[in-house]
C-alpha cells in the first residue's frame, strides 16, 4: 500500500509543475514585452517632459503654469503607459477605464465653474493679455495687476482695495490694458471764464505740464477747447505719462494747473444768468 500513498503527491506535483511551466511559457513573453514597453515609455515621457520645459521657457510662461503643465502632462502620460502595460499583460482594462471616465465626468460637472476659471487662467498665463504690474480695467474694475493665479487674478485698485476676479470671467470678458503701449494719456478737464485769452491759458497750462518731470514730452501734452458751458469754457488738458504714474500726474497737474491759472490772474468759470424783462 505504501507505493500507492506516495504516487498521489508525486502526480499532483507533476501536474502543478506542468501548469506552472505552461503559465510561464504563456505569460513570460507578455511580461517581458510589457517591461520593455514600460522602460521605453518611461524614457520617452522624460524626453517629452524635458522638451515641454524648453518650449515653455522659450515662450516665457509663468513658473506657476509651467510647473502645473509639466505635472499634468507627465501624470497623464504615465497613466496611459500604465494602462498599456497591464493590458499587454492580459489584464482587462475596459471596466477600469469606464469607472475612471464616469468619475471624471461627475467631477467635471460638479466643478464646472472651477474648471472654467482654470481654463481661463491657463489662457491668460499662455497668451499674456496682461502681466503683473500692468494697469488694466476689467469686469468694471480699474486696478494694477498684483498677482495672476491659476484660478483668479488679483488687482489693487487706486483706493488701495484688493479685488479678486475669477479668471473665467477675465478670459471671456473685455480687458483694457493701459500699460501695453508703455505710455498713457491722462484726460483732465479744466474751465475758465468767457473773455479770458485762450492763448495765455494754453501757455500757462502747457508750462505746468512741461515742468512736471513725470509728464512725457513725446507725445507732446496738449490743451484744447472741449465744450462751451453756461458757466464758461471747458478745456481738455491732455498730458502723457508712464501708466504707473497715472494718478500722480492726474492729481498733480490738476492742482498745479489751478494754482498757475490763479497766479496768472485767469478767472475760472462763473455761473451766469441773463434776465430779460418786457415792458407792457
Amino acid at each position: 500500500m505504501e507505493p500507492e500513498i506516495i504516487a498521489e503527491p508525486v502526480n499532483q506535483l507533476s501536474t502543478w509543475t506542468a501548469k506552472g511551466m505552461q503559465l510561464v511559457v504563456e505569460y513570460a513573453p507578455k511580461v517581458l514585452m510589457a517591461l520593455i514597453v514600460l522602460w521605453i515609455g518611461s524614457l520617452l515621457i522624460r524626453m517629452l517632459a524635458s522638451l515641454l520645459n524648453k518650449v515653455l521657457d522659450r515662450r516665457g510662461v509663468e513658473p506657476t503654469l509651467k510647473r502645473f503643465l509639466h505635472s499634468l502632462v507627465t501624470i497623464s502620460l504615465r497613466v496611459l503607459l500604465f494602462l498599456t502595460v497591464i493590458q499587454m499583460m492580459g489584464v482587462a482594462t475596459t471596466s477600469f477605464v469606464a469607472i475612471v471616465g464616469a468619475a471624471g465626468l461627475a467631477v467635471g460637472l460638479a466643478l464646472q465653474g472651477t474648471l472654467a476659471n482654470f481654463a481661463g487662467g491657463t489662457l491668460i498665463l499662455l497668451f499674456k493679455p496682461y502681466k503683473v504690474g500692468d494697469l488694466i480695467e476689467a469686469q468694471g474694475i480699474l486696478g494694477t495687476v498684483k498677482e495672476i493665479q491659476i484660478f483668479t487674478t488679483v488687482l489693487l485698485t487706486p483706493e488701495n482695495k484688493t479685488a479678486i476676479i475669477p479668471n473665467g470671467a477675465m478670459a471671456n470678458g473685455n480687458i483694457i490694458n493701459y500699460s501695453a503701449d508703455g505710455k498713457m494719456r491722462v484726460d483732465l478737464t479744466m474751465g475758465v471764464a468767457y473773455g479770458e485769452p485762450l492763448d495765455k491759458v494754453r501757455q500757462v497750462l502747457e508750462g505746468v505740464m512741461n515742468a512736471n518731470s513725470l509728464v512725457l514730452q513725446e507725445p507732446a501734452p496738449s490743451v484744447t477747447v472741449n465744450k462751451l458751458n453756461l458757466e464758461g469754457i471747458e478745456l481738455a488738458v491732455r498730458p502723457w505719462c508712464d501708466p504707473k504714474d497715472y494718478w500722480t500726474v492726474y492729481f498733480g497737474i490738476l492742482e498745479q494747473g489751478i494754482t498757475a491759472l490763479q497766479a496768472a490772474g485767469i478767472n475760472g468759470p462763473k455761473p451766469s444768468m441773463t434776465v430779460t424783462t418786457k415792458h407792457a
